[in-house]
């Protein structure tokens, strides 16, 4: 037996009290007739102890009057009063509480969304004086009872008492307790109601108690259903309650103006946990899952051990089949997984959602399951189910205008058990998948050069979204470093890709085939993402059958069977962008292939067809102008996704998780050839003026000439990030670990930049507008480099990208001396050139940037 426990240090946070009602009325005396429950006629720490009643005879308080209804806990309604009986069995079993809004105010979210983040695991205990205690239990540490050190982890734990009910009655047969719940779900408890990260989101004040009440409570097998309407004073002067769900909808601000309030109605779920947890899979880096984790202790330690283990469905052979699974034979799971269509959905959607359900049960396949998972529409006849029941997982269709989706799930924090899933679909989501099959593929596709798709096409786009958000609450993390598995040149192989998906995970964000050229014929089957190698791998890594008596065993034989899988299929290699390394460019989302340069080459050819058609593709009656707004954003937006794929190579470092037992690197920097490559590429591309992107007579159509010049900030936000001075410290640690022959240093990319930036300088070419405006950012941001803002003195910079790396102090590093190095070397190469040039507004802007130069270099 292991025991979990709160830290001390979470105590405060979870404690929660019920609201006192504003102008209480005595309370009767003990043993007045219909009465019901006793009353607490004080409040400890308020007035002195509260003197109770004692329990009273059952039919006393369960009268004639009562509807019951038997599951998890029965269930008595009499009149306006709710009463849990809760079985002695039950008492002391862990529980997990999750909040869903059902309605919500514009504005203020959507119904079927998590009010209370993955929700709150509570149990009912007996405490004295013939009281109930409702604990939460946060799991933290653990030990096993019969280790010495258990006594010291009991010492330094304890679960918060969020609430404390007066046993009213005994149940007939003596088998458990009777307990009034009225005011408690009623009330503002924050274990069965909405989480104050988002009240504070809402801005929501106080609890209303005279206008919230239980709307119904509904009990089943291992769980029981609350719908509540709550009512929060609400007020404009708290802030700001978001901005409207489309221009000229109502929003919270308005809702709060015109009542001072703000009603939800919510769904309290109670969710048995299951007695025996089900079986830890041990997390290994390699393999893309969420995860839960717990610090155990134990006395045979030298070190503290953290457990961290993979979320997943609990997923087990029909009985009698074990041994059929074991040997890897397909087998019937005893419980499939099974996700719901809300009925909100447009019928014509419906088969797609569908449809990208049921494209895992192949990947199940693969863990040795057949008929694993599927897809079905809710029964709408069936009185007996409710979309808020956690029993049921569903695809919730939100009538939203955010362009998105989401797969979130609840689980067991013992075990990491997925018990449920609703999945978030937003309506506009097809305005998402639209926008990106347009750009990224009309020049192949003659179905995507439309504003409204036919539904085919669009069905398939929202298959492949459904699959994605499915892969989620099945555990999976994104894969972002998936796509660079795949050789560029495999990407415009029509009977390759059309067989093998541009990508291998669907959990990438890798979206359509922009590789891909008219001349290759290419099908939508090669266009469009879909589950491959890496998802079925996964699939088998934490569904199948893993050999081993005990957990340390299954996880040796889990860590040798990753490592000859990834041997085996480099296609099952797992990027690791999730988990905060964006130093990788291996690792990016929204790119394809294993060369950004040359896929962007491709990319680019396209985008330039694209622009050409967009005039004629985008045109509608009645439109002034917002489809032609609109998706040239998108192709500006594409194209800049493709720089950035580009500038991630430089000063890129690759990290590849190993086992001692390989003993070989981590990591390792991105080739030298890559970054100069990358360098190039970005000096034609983008600092070169794109003049193809610049369409004057289009702009005058929707871009207002006093707003900001899209290519401009284009330029200056790519040539940000490449000289930034995250990158270059970066390469100069590279150069001083991996040597000059095989690292591009700082030196070298400021070299290379700079004779790109300032070729007019040996050519003598007018320097148009753009490139004026480039090179004095460029001399801005070296300058910014050299003479930054300082605090005490110490200018800190972190190298490593999303939540990993080292911060130094900048001033204790080689950049400033190669950044001075670089400005005195173009001031003279601007002073010995500048009185060559004929156009007057290129020599004065030289002489311009050679002052600027000379002062940063002596700013006194």
């Amino acid at each position: 037996m292991r025991r979990y426990f709160l830290s001390l240090a979470l105590l405060a946070t979870t404690v929660s009290f019920a609201q006192r009602p504003q102008n209480p009325t005595p309370s009767p005396a003990p043993g007045t007739p219909g009465t019901g429950a006793p009353a607490i006629t004080g409040i400890p720490g308020f007035g002195g102890a509260a003197p109770r009643t004692a329990p009273r005879p059952y039919n006393d308080v369960i009268t004639g009057k009562a509807i019951t209804k038997k599951g998890l806990f029965t269930v008595h309604k009499i009149d306006e009063k709710y009463y849990f009986e809760i079985a002695d069995s039950i008492l002391g079993r862990e529980i997990l509480s999750v909040v869903r809004f059902v309605k919500v105010p514009a504005g203020a979210g959507y119904g079927g969304s998590m009010a209370n983040g993955r929700g709150q695991m509570i149990r009912f205990e007996k405490g004295p004086s013939n009281t109930i205690f409702l604990r939460t239990v946060t799991l933290v540490n653990t030990s096993d009872k019969d280790q010495d050190i258990n006594k010291a982890v009991d010492l330094s734990n304890l679960n918060a008492i969020a609430n404390a009910f007066p046993i009213a009655a005994f149940s007939k047969d003596s088998s458990g307790v009777v307990i009034d719940v009225t005011d408690f779900f009623k009330g503002d408890n924050q274990a069965v109601s909405i989480s104050p990260s988002t009240k504070r989101g809402l801005n929501l004040g106080i609890l209303s108690a005279d206008r919230s009440f239980i709307n119904k409570i509904s009990t089943y097998p291992i769980n029981t259903e609350i719908k509540s309407v709550k009512t929060y004073t609400a007020s404009p002067s708290l802030g700001g309650f978001g901005a409207p769900a489309f221009p000229g909808a109502p929003t919270l601000i308005q809702a709060a103006n015109e009542a001072g309030a703000i009603t939800v109605e919510l769904n309290t779920s109670l969710l048995l946990l299951p007695k025996v947890p089900m079986e830890r899979r041990i997390a290994d880096k390699r393999v893309g899952f969420f995860t839960r984790n717990y610090v155990k202790f134990s006395d045979n330690q030298q070190e503290v051990e953290r457990i961290e283990f993979a979320v997943r469905w609990r997923l087990e052979p029909k009985d009698g089949e074990w041994e059929k699974w074991r040997k890897g034979e397909l087998v019937e799971p005893k419980k499939p997984i099974v996700y719901y269509v809300d009925p909100a959905t447009p019928k014509q959607w419906r088969k797609h959602l569908i449809a990208g359900v049921n494209d895992w049960q192949a990947a199940f396949e693969k863990a040795g399951f057949k008929n694993a998972i599927m897809g079905k529409e809710w029964p709408e006849n069936d009185t007996t189910m409710s979309m808020e029941d956690a029993r049921f997982s569903v695809i919730r269709y939100l009538a939203s205008d955010i362009e998105n989706a989401s797969g979130p799930n609840n689980n067991d924090p013992r075990s990491g058990e997925i018990l449920e899933s609703h999945i978030q679909w937003y309506h506009n989501v097809m305005k998402l998948v639209h926008d990106w099959y347009m750009v990224q593929t009309a020049a192949v596709d003659p179905g995507a050069r439309k504003m409204k798709y036919d539904d085919d096409l669009m069905g398939d786009l929202i298959r492949f979204v459904s699959s994605h958000e499915v892969g989620h609450t099945l555990g999976l993390y994104h894969n972002m470093g998936s796509s660079s598995k795949t050789p560029v040149e495999k990407l415009r192989d029509k009977a390759w890709v059309e067989a093998n998906g541009h990508t291998a995970s669907i959990m990438d964000y890798a979206r359509f085939n922009y590789v891909a050229q008219p001349e290759d014929n290419i099908s939508r089957k090669g266009l469009y993402p879909r589950i491959g190698d890496y998802d079925k791998w996964a699939m088998k890594w934490g569904y199948g059958y893993i050999p081993g008596n005990s957990e340390e065993e299954r996880k040796t034989n889990s860590s040798k069977m990753i490592t000859a899988a990834l041997k085996e299929n480099p296609r099952h290699w797992f990027g690791t962008y999730e988990q905060g390394n964006s130093a990788d460019p291996r690792s990016q989302s929204e790119d394809l292939s294993d060369n950004a340069v040359k896929a962007s080459e491709y990319g680019i050819m396209n985008l330039k067809r694209v622009l050409k058609g967009l005039p004629e593709w985008t045109k509608e009656e009645n439109d002034q102008y917002k489809n032609i707004s609109v998706m040239y954003g998108q192709v500006l937006g594409q194209f800049r996704r493709y720089m950035g794929h580009v500038t991630a190579n430089v000063g890129g470092v690759y990290e590849t998780f190993k086992v001692a037992e390989q003993n070989e690197a981590v990591y390792e920097i991105t080739p030298k050839t890559r970054q100069k490559e990358a360098v190039a590429f970005l000096n034609k591309q983008i600092f070169e003026t794109p003049n193809w992107l610049i369409d004057r007579e289009l702009w005058n159509k929707f871009n207002n000439p006093v707003s900001n010049d899209p290519i401009m900030s284009t330029q200056d936000a790519v040539l940000g990030s490449l000289i930034s001075p995250t990158k270059l410290g970066r390469l100069q640690l590279a150069s001083n670990r991996f040597g000059a022959d095989k690292a591009y240093n700082a030196m070298e990319l400021l070299n290379d930049v700079q004779t790109g930036l300032f070729s007019e300088l040996s050519s003598k070419k007018t320097i148009d507008q753009y490139r004026r405006l480039l090179q004095m950012s460029y001399v801005d941001k070296l300058v910014a480099i050299l003479n930054p803002p300082t605090t005490a003195g110490v200018t800190i910079i972190t190298l490593g990208g999303r939540g990993g790396g080292a911060s130094i102090d900048l001033n204790k590093s080689d950049v400033p001396a190669i950044v001075r190095a670089q400005l005195v070397a173009l001031r003279t190469q601007i002073n010995s050139s500048a009185a060559g040039f004929g156009d007057k507004l290129s020599k004065i802007h030289l002489q311009n940037l050679s002052e600027r130069i000379k002062r940063s270099l002596d700013p006194k």
